[in-house]
């Protein structure tokens, strides 16, 4: 896969809500985890990262705090609500379900072609 950014518009929220689902992480990290988690096929910026982040924030799916750092600036770390878990489980069903019904789709395409 060359480009992955249009397969991910619409589901940047789901991502990083999912990354921070088990830890609070600060927003180099939640990049890196969703590359990480993705084998690098997933390389999301901080101009999609950080607005992303905002918007979940204003909508009280998650939390932030900033966390004093040692040798290092301060860093400001999310953390879902339980606003926010709700929001992720209802999205992870709809994803799945989508999801399966385009795996339905394209099971059928017959690779014959001369």
């Amino acid at each position: 896969m060359t480009d992955s950014s249009e397969l991910t518009k619409g589901t940047t929220k789901m991502l990083i809500l999912s990354v921070i689902a088990n830890e609070a992480l600060y927003g180099y990290q939640i990049i890196k985890a969703i590359k990480e988690k993705s084998s690098d096929t997933l390389k999301l910026g901080v101009g999609t990262i950080y607005p992303a982040l905002h918007a979940l924030e204003k909508n009280g799916y998650l939390v932030a705090e900033w966390i004093p750092q040692e040798n290092v600036p301060d860093r400001k770390y999310y953390k879902l609500t339980t606003k926010g878990r709700l929001y992720l489980k209802t999205s992870l069903e709809n994803w799945k379900a989508f999801a399966s019904t385009i795996n339905t789709i394209t099971a059928e395409v017959k690779w014959s072609w001369g």
